[in-house]
């Protein structure tokens, strides 16, 4: 639950960095450092406002023989930087955890951002009941929102939207709030007109200079049936997505100018790899279909082998995307909590799972909420990485942003994941780990200690030699070097 800090911290200069009492010049420019806060939650948020905020160095890969480890920690790092040398031979063989060798292996598609969080409704194309949509979108504020989030960002966003809801007079139930269906059945009036929603939407965003790199065919059409009454949603069996996107979205799409990739299911896992048999396994639908768009939210229910990697082999050239996962849903105590370093060891640990299951990225649901968990128009509160806090004109960098930082800030699109041997487990001290590619071919290495304990282990690279390192006691560390 958000609540009163001990004390706001002053925003220092940002010409300075912190270090215990001292103050000393960063060494690069544009490093600027955290200023933490404690809500007494178990770790810190890191303070910004509109003048300041804590940055990173630019990232400079060391020279062959050396690495670059970033590190946050629940005792309050936030991505700090040190460098080492590969060693010739590791000086203590018998770490606890043991050690790790990479080997290159699956490739890994690109890692998108994700905006659903709004006060009001936003259903599209304004109008009812015109089956032709001669239609225009309605103001709305994402639009200069992504035309800045494009504008700023160093590296190109890949777009995707995700629908909740028809028109209520396309619906079973004639209101676009509550459980319902679209009117008919694949191929009549209505799931065409509905197709044809989608081409529209596309074109009116379009016409901003927005695109969209995919949509999926429906947010979440069974987990919908289990939403509040008032939340916005239409069911859908995997036959009639199946039967949807083969004789209505496909065709639509295709002969759109848009070169926009659809993803199918947009659910939970335990649907898979059923919902991929009846979908991919019609050629039709199955042409029309990049990929798999999956949620988090059940995955304890049903392992990720069982799920995810049994799909990929069934049907591996559709890429599997994980579009949506936030923390402080419905059955948490509280919506935000400010400085939970476990919510943020949530996210970690689930990116790390599914990307050694043939996942190729993980999407954060909400980027930035207020300290109620929204707006949201149908109290659906939540927490978020970003904090708001409008009253005092600042906002909070949560431990979920940093540890979704290990990875974005570190792995670019087109990075290949890379295989590794593990010499030794430790059934008390086991480390999540992944190990990627880069394009530039700089190896990076991924590794998240859940438990409050140290554990020492051993990185060995066939082509460098060994790193002999610490993992400290509820951490995160990103590992980046160059081969020879």
């Amino acid at each position: 639950m958000a609540g009163e800090g001990k004390g706001d911290p002053a925003l220092p200069s940002p010409s300075v960095r912190r270090s215990g009492s001292h103050l000393t010049l960063p060494r690069l420019p544009g490093a600027r450092p955290c200023i933490p806060k404690d809500f007494g939650h178990g770790s810190v948020v890191c303070v910004c406002n509109a003048t300041y905020c804590d940055t990173l160095d630019p990232l400079v890969l060391p020279a062959p023989g050396s690495y670059v480890k970033y590190e946050s920690s629940k005792a309050g790092k936030r991505l700090e930087r040190s460098e080492g040398r590969f060693q010739s031979s590791l000086r203590t063989p018998g770490n606890a955890a043991g050690g790790w060798r990479c080997h290159r292996g699956t490739p890994r598609a690109p890692r998108t951002e994700s905006l659903e969080f709004s006060p009001s409704s936003h259903a599209g194309p304004c109008g009812s009941g015109e089956l032709q949509l001669t239609l225009s979108l309605c103001p709305l504020p994402q639009i200069p929102l992504l035309c800045r989030a494009l504008a700023m960002s160093k590296r190109p966003l890949l777009l995707f939207a995700s629908p909740w809801t028809a028109p209520a007079w396309m619906r079973s139930n004639g209101d676009v709030r509550g459980k319902g269906t679209l009117k008919g059945k694949a191929g009549d009036k209505y799931h065409k007109t509905w197709a044809n929603y989608f081409i529209k939407f596309l074109d009116e965003y379009a016409k901003h200079n927005v695109t969209f790199w995919a949509v999926t065919a429906q947010n979440e059409p069974l987990a919908g049936l289990f939403t509040p009454p008032q939340a916005p949603t239409i069911a859908f069996t995997a036959a009639q997505q199946r039967d949807f996107i083969a004789e209505d979205l496909g065709p639509a799409l295709v002969r759109s100018p848009h070169r926009t990739r659809l993803l199918m299911l947009d659910d939970q896992r335990i649907h898979l790899p059923h919902w991929a048999k009846v979908v991919l396994g019609n050629a039709t639908a199955a042409r029309y279909v990049a990929g798999l768009a999956v949620h988090w939210y059940l995955d304890a229910i049903v392992p990720p082998g069982c799920s995810l990697e049994a799909t990929h082999k069934l049907f591996p050239d559709h890429f599997l995307l994980y579009t949506e996962a936030c923390t402080g849903f419905f059955m948490f105590r509280f919506a935000v909590s400010l400085g939970c370093w476990e919510r943020g060891d949530h996210y970690s640990y689930s990116i790390l799972t599914v990307m050694n299951h043939f996942v190729s990225g993980w999407t954060d649901w909400n980027l930035a909420l207020d300290l109620e968990g929204g707006p949201n128009w149908v109290k659906n509160f939540v927490d978020s990485p970003v904090i708001v806090d409008g009253s005092k004109d600042v906002f909070y960098k949560q431990p979920m942003f940093y540890h979704m930082g290990h990875f974005s800030k570190f792995i670019p699109e087109g990075s290949r994941r890379v295989g590794l041997h593990r010499s030794r487990r430790c059934l008390l001290c086991q480390l999540e780990h992944v190990a990627v590619l880069r394009p530039d071919g700089a190896l990076v290495l991924v590794v998240l200690n859940r438990f409050g304990r140290d554990v020492p282990f051993g990185i060995r690279d066939p082509a460098m030699g060994f790193i002999e390192t610490v993992a400290p006691a509820h951490s995160i560390q990103t590992y980046l070097w160059h081969q020879q």
